[in-house]
């Protein structure tokens, strides 16, 4: 086993609460303050929050902070010991926190769940066996998408903690509740002292690091922008020329044309067409490629792109077809 000192990885903690009922928004606002102080720490990637659901009956924070030494400076700074004093009238009972260093990205959101064990230093390499034999029958279930086993956090946490990820709900529980699980559970008697989170898909890739250890860093506010006006434009005059008949007063037609283009840019046109056209000019692959060449062939993905649309536009509100 191991032991020298490994490179600095992004780091994540999980923190599952239960808020006195009645006192949500409270709740809310108070962790809004806390996730803005996270955010002047060294390090702080980002922070969400997902209230209760049926199948996670606490709140959930995720923080994510470059390094275990940055996430180890906010989860033990005075800044968020004195917020935890002002919130401690919303909790109903202590908080549960799971933390997560390092690991491989999924190719998308996914139900997680986060088991954390406490393994005795003489029972580490029977408990890493067992895992092993865990993963080769959750393998064995429709809709597994990987497994994860992650060492304790050494000032942060004692614990071991796996994480293993479902493409939904439904594949899950059914190896949550298989015979075959029971079974291996049986066999791992010695590592019954453990806790079970299950984490829906409502986070994304919050858990997803690339191979380095890192979290992708975000594009550029430039890229960004470029990026939006190569979905925008198309968006907009379809939706201008599919709503034209229907002959709705200016500000009328602008409200809900701003609506529907919202979603249709969320859901279908970033994530299916403008993020899968410019992938490799928001996020190349290789870090060390000549940025100057990375951008030259993405401006010229996004000239051409918008060039074409330009075109067919033209064709069709000037030539085919003409707007009364």
């Amino acid at each position: 086993m191991t032991t020298g000192k490994q490179p600095d990885a992004a780091a994540t903690v999980i923190i599952g609460r239960k808020v006195r009922p009645g006192m949500e928004r409270e709740y809310a606002k108070w962790q809004e303050d806390v996730n803005t102080a996270a955010s002047r720490y060294a390090g702080h990637l980002g922070a969400e929050v997902s209230p209760p659901t049926e199948r996670q009956p606490e709140w959930v924070v995720v923080y994510r902070f470059d390094s275990v030494a940055h996430l180890q400076a906010w989860i033990n700074g005075a800044t968020r010991q004195r917020l935890l004093d002002i919130g401690e009238k919303y909790f109903d009972g202590p908080a549960t926190q799971q933390v997560i260093s390092g690991g491989t990205q999924p190719a998308d959101p996914l139900v997680t769940v986060v088991v954390t064990h406490r393994v005795r230093p003489d029972q580490v390499d029977d408990f890493l066996a067992w895992q092993r034999r865990m993963r080769q029958e959750e393998g064995k279930f429709e809709g597994f998408r990987g497994t994860e086993v992650f060492r304790p956090v050494e000032g942060l946490q004692d614990e071991w903690t796996t994480l293993y990820r479902y493409d939904n709900a439904e594949h899950l529980d059914a190896w949550l509740t298989s015979e075959r699980r029971r079974e291996l559970l049986a066999e791992g008697e010695k590592f019954s002292d453990f806790e079970l989170r299950t984490i829906d898909n409502s986070f994304g890739s919050w858990f997803a690091f690339e191979e380095n250890g890192r979290e992708a860093p975000p594009p550029s506010e430039t890229k960004t922008s470029l990026a939006v006006w190569v979905g925008l434009y198309p968006t907009v005059v379809v939706l201008t020329l599919l709503l034209h008949p229907l002959g709705m007063p200016f500000w009328l037609g602008l409200l809900v044309g701003n609506l529907l283009s919202s979603f249709i840019m969320s859901f279908l046109t970033m994530p299916h067409y403008v993020n899968r056209l410019l992938k490799r000019w928001l996020w190349p692959p290789v870090p060390d490629e000549s940025p100057a060449r990375t951008n030259l062939a993405g401006l010229g993905i996004v000239t051409a792109t918008l060039g074409f649309w330009a075109a067919v536009f033209y064709l069709v509100t000037e030539q085919f077809w003409t707007l009364p």
